[in-house]
């Protein structure tokens, strides 16, 4: 995130920050600045070998003598010229840069070592995680609320709401929320219970239910539009109705026109009749698949859906800050939408738009080829579409800002009013005085 300052201005010590959009960090490096690996053809002297390093000043540091490839330190900012002569030189095998090589992501949560979460194979998760675990992307719960003191969700909560008492008890005595955000983001790699999808991602609960779980398609819509405007741009949904309605729509809609996207449990009904807010546009339902990449004869199907993900024996997290294997639609959708927190972690300037599109094209295509009213475009991939997502481009044109008034020179006190502008090539966030 770019934070710029306008200076002093004159006695008075105000001053100007414009933050713009979050983009994501460099990556990290996947090769040694300075270094390159040459092979000699075979029976070159020493002597001569030495020579060639040294006529393109660069001076050995290894070697690996079985193979007889020498480690060369040469400037970094002539490393790309020294790399080309020497790949043109009669004398030299072969020459190269020294990449960086990096252990594949894992975690030591002992349900994702012991293979209890089988699911994160079929997302080839570990993969994924090499690129992105979720960190600083906002997974919106909306659901029964989640339990604040599970020592896997700890930390991770966000401060939210709880629209259907309207008080900011976002505690969860019905208990599937709390399993919905583990599967979505439990936090992973603390030696303890299970590893979500994103499990660096943070958590904002809206609760949507009385204790009984029940909710009201007014409750739902309101959580949708309190999440995307307190920063989620993933949200899920696991409970559905039978009725279509206008107002889900609406939120739906105000959800998507912010760059937010919902997803949506398809239901457990095992048939085609629509389940809301799943079947309602710019909302992404997710049925389920087995441990063999099977339908669950129990999962509702239909035109409406989009993905499909893993449903059955879910391990998660409870309420009472224990664990347990769950089924449903109401655990592939947010196992999808940890997907989603991956992409958008890794790739912060994607639109919602891209990272459906990322989602449904890179998914394993299941059952009839192409789209098909079972699995949708296919069951998640969250590797290969963190893969088709590509480097995001940093932003490295800073703001302008410029204070209007009071005017350079002005002597101020008491309360002042005070007009800043502030312009960006990519967009403009926040300003702060």
């Amino acid at each position: 995130m770019k934070t710029f300052f306008a200076g002093p201005r004159n006695a008075a010590k105000s001053f100007l920050a414009l933050v713009g959009f979050a983009t994501q960090a460099a990556l990290a490096q996947t090769t040694v600045p300075d270094q390159i690996l040459v092979k000699p053809i075979a029976h070159l002297s020493e002597q001569a070998v030495q020579t060639v390093f040294a006529a393109h000043g660069a001076s050995q540091v290894d070697s690996i003598p079985q193979i007889d490839v020498r480690v060369l330190k040469v400037p970094a900012a002539k490393r790309s010229r020294v790399l080309q002569a020497l790949q043109h030189n009669p004398n030299i095998e072969f020459a190269e840069l020294n990449s960086i090589a990096a252990p594949s992501a894992t975690t030591n949560d002992p349900y994702v070592v012991n293979n209890y979460e089988w699911h994160l194979l079929k997302l080839q998760a570990s993969q994924a995680w090499d690129i992105s675990l979720g960190t600083n992307a906002v997974v919106a719960i909306c659901d029964s609320g989640v339990a604040p003191t599970h020592p896997d969700l700890v930390g991770k909560l966000l401060p939210g709401y709880n629209v259907y008492a309207n008080n900011t008890d976002t505690s969860d005595q019905f208990g599937h929320g709390t399993g919905v955000a583990g599967a979505a983001a439990a936090q992973g790699n603390n030696g303890i219970g299970v590893a979500g999808v994103a499990w660096n991602a943070l958590i904002l609960p809206v609760k949507i239910s009385d204790a009984s779980g029940s909710s009201t398609y007014s409750a739902i819509a309101n959580a949708f539009t309190y999440a995307v405007d307190h920063g989620a741009r993933v949200l899920n949904i696991s409970y559905g109705g039978g009725s279509s309605s206008s107002t889900l729509q609406s939120a739906a809609d105000y959800v998507w026109n912010h760059n937010g996207v919902i997803f949506a449990s398809a239901g457990n009904n095992g048939t085609s009749a629509p389940v809301y807010p799943a079947a309602c546009k710019n909302v992404v339902a997710v049925s389920a698949t087995g441990y063999d990449d099977d339908f669950q004869t129990w999962s509702s199907y239909g035109s409406d859906i989009s993905l499909s993900a893993p449903g059955i024996g879910i391990w998660t997290t409870k309420s009472d800050g224990t664990y347990g294997a769950v089924s449903g639609t109401s655990f592939s959708s947010p196992v999808a939408a940890g997907s989603a927190a991956l992409l958008l972690s890794y790739n912060p300037q994607l639109t919602n738009a891209a990272v459906v599109q990322l989602l449904e094209s890179n998914a394993d295509d299941l059952g009839a080829a192409g789209y098909d009213i079972y699995f949708g475009y296919g069951r998640v991939n969250a590797y290969r579409a963190l893969l088709a997502a590509g480097a995001p481009s940093l932003d490295n044109t800073p703001p302008v800002t410029s204070i209007a008034s009071p005017a350079a020179g002005s002597i101020v006190s008491g309360s002042v009013n005070v007009q800043v502008s502030a312009s960006d090539n990519v967009g403009v966030t926040k300003i702060e005085l």
